[in-house]
Formats: structure tokens, sequence, C-alpha cells
């Protein structure tokens, strides 16, 4: 089972909770503190000090408030922060986004009903144009590709996940995306030259928006530091206080939800981002690739 949903009863595990509760178990530990004398603060069991620290129930401010008052945490920075991360994960929990209906449970719908209350998205590719930023025509060929032949009715579905999603990128408050693609996904022809060509060319249209940053990795670059795999890390918070990383495989999928952890992601796509063509260089880049791919 993937980590990022874990059950409980009729509970669920989600990715922001388990950050809170994290956090909250660090704080505990660094007061000497065993779950009962936490749970004192809160005139409750020990139990619902361990399903908080696990991620397994929402938790209320007043009881963040409790717990930092008994852990000695005073800073209000942390404080506020601990509680903007409360917040957003009772809002996650109760959205009812157009995923629940068209994502079947899984680590795919836990990563939308993230990216849609996300800020900003980070992401990293090696072989594909991020998904944000797939045409159906694109979407349709590798979902065509993916789908065994018993499922093809799954192709339009995915396609439609695909579209839908787009949608953040527009509006009063549109994600803000930075990408950074290696070379090799822009030039693999995926559904053929054409596709490929309108697919290259709609990138270069979405990196004229605002919220959008596009840069590519060309393949003249000495060393790549993200070659382990393709990455996202979504953030919830200006200040950057809240990031989790989410790493899709064929087989499995992770997320890396500790801040040391978080942090060195962020480390390797600043790296990355340094290595790779300024977002001018690479429009015209991928522009020029575009050109040649109908040929």
């Amino acid at each position: 089972m993937s980590k990022a949903r874990v059950g409980l009863g009729n509970r669920v595990s989600t990715v922001l909770a388990r950050q809170l509760g994290g956090q909250l178990l660090a704080f505990r530990e660094a007061a000497g503190l065993n779950q009962t004398q936490a749970a004192a603060a809160l005139s409750a069991q020990a139990a619902k000090i361990a399903k908080m620290e696990h991620g397994w129930v929402p938790v209320r401010d007043p009881d963040v408030a409790a717990l930092c008052r008994a852990y000695g945490v005073d800073d209000p920075q942390v404080v506020e922060g601990l509680l903007r991360l409360a917040k957003l994960d009772r809002e996650r929990r109760k959205a009812k986004g157009w995923w629940t209906t068209s994502l079947t449970p899984g680590s795919l719908r836990e990563y939308v009903a993230m990216e849609d209350v996300a800020l900003r998205v980070r992401t990293w590719q090696l072989a594909l144009v991020p998904g944000l930023f797939q045409t159906p025509e694109y979407a349709r060929a590798l979902a065509a590709a993916a789908v065994s032949p018993d499922r093809i009715d799954e192709v339009e579905r995915i396609v439609d996940v695909r579209v839908r999603r787009q949608r953040r990128l527009r509006g009063e408050n549109p994600l803000r995306v930075h990408a950074v693609i290696w070379e090799a996904a822009l030039r693999q022809m995926i559904g053929g030259p054409d596709v490929m060509g309108r697919q290259l060319e709609y990138v270069c249209r979405l990196a004229e928006q605002p919220n959008i940053d596009v840069q590519v990795l060309p393949f003249r670059a000495e060393v790549n530091p993200c070659s382990g795999g393709p990455f996202n890390i979504l953030s919830f918070a200006e200040e950057d206080a809240v990031d989790v990383v989410h790493m899709d495989g064929l087989r499995t999928t992770n997320w890396v939800e500790g801040a040391e952890e978080s942090m060195a992601y962020s480390e390797l796509f600043a790296r990355t981002c340094a290595m790779s063509l300024s977002p001018y260089d690479s429009v015209r880049f991928i522009a020029s690739i575009a050109k040649g791919a109908g040929k």
C-alpha cells in the first residue's frame, strides 16, 4: 500500500497531516514528554496524541496551540506555520473536487487534491512533458501506449484528468509552475511529429504566462544532478514553510515529507535550474525543436 494513504477505521492518514504530526512529535520529544504527558495538556488520552502524530485525524487549532504551550514552542512564526498546516489539511480533507469522482482512490487522487490547494509546483521531468503542460493529443498518445487493450476506455478518462488539472494554470489565483525539462523529453516523437510539434508549440505559449517558468536542461550539460528520476515539489505557503515532494514510478509512488528531505530536493532542483538554459533561451530552444518536428 502506498504511504500516501494509510487507513485506520474510517480515518485516513494524509500527507499534510503526517507532516504536521511529525513536527509535533519532534517538539514533544525535544520537550522530554511522553504521549500520556502530552495528552494531559488536551485533557485527552495518549491515543489521541498517537493519532495526531501519525496523521490519522485532522487537528484543531486549539489543540495545536495547547501542545505548543506544553512543548515550550513559543516562536510566533513556528506556531503560525503549524496552525497553517493544520488548516490546509482540514481544508484538503473537506474538499470535494472533481477528482473525487474522476479518480479512483490512490496516489494520483491524493496528488491532484494536493495540487489543487498548492500555491506553487516545481517539477523536474526527464522523459515526458509535465502533465500540467500536456495537450490532449499528447496525453492520449501516452495513455494509449500505457493502457492494456482490454481497458482502452480508460484512455479518454486519463486525458480528461490531464485537461482538468490545467484549469489551475489560469484564473484569479493561478498555480505558479516552474518546470525544468531534460532535452530528451522534447525530442521523443510521442504521438508522431505533428502531435509533438503542436505539443512543443503549446509549451512555448504557456511559458508566456507570468505564472509559468520553463527551463531546459540540454544534452550538453556536463552532469545531471537530478538523474535519479522525475519529481514534483509542492509548496503551500509563500515562505515555502510547507513543502512536500512527490515521486511517481512505474509500480510505486512515494511522498517525501520531512523538512530535511524536502529541502534536499529543493536544493537539487535549484542546482539543476542553474545548469539549465535561461527561461528565454529555453523557449527559443523548444521552438527550434518544434519547427523541426514535422520535417
